[in-house]
């Protein structure tokens, strides 16, 4: 199950608390996901902030960094977003059912 996956993120919303001191460096623990069809923009699906048990719990509204769109896929995952202007990628072919031909 391969994909190349693009998004680009608003940097000016990730809130600060949430930045994780790490031994080797910063890090923002993200979540990203991926719906089963692309939206009006041609986008796959949104990247949020990652949230807890108890903001999850709590309803706690999610911090929208941006989307995600499959520019790339070997068609066994997900369809690939159609590119600006041109026709929509041709989702994948489903798999045959095998002939059993065997005489016993």
């Amino acid at each position: 199950m391969a994909s190349i996956i693009a998004t680009s993120i608003d940097l000016t919303k990730i809130p600060k608390d949430k930045i994780i001191e790490g031994k080797k460096g910063k890090y923002l623990p993200i979540t990203i996901t991926l719906n089963d069809d692309v939206d009006q923009f041609g986008n796959n699906g949104p990247v949020v902030v990652q949230q807890s048990k108890e903001e999850r719990e709590a309803k706690t509204e999610k911090v929208y960094l941006g989307n995600v769109k499959v520019v790339w896929t070997n068609g066994e995952n997900v369809a690939a977003a159609p590119r600006d202007g041109g026709p929509a990628p041709a989702q994948p072919a489903a798999a045959a059912a095998p002939v059993d031909d065997l005489p016993f």
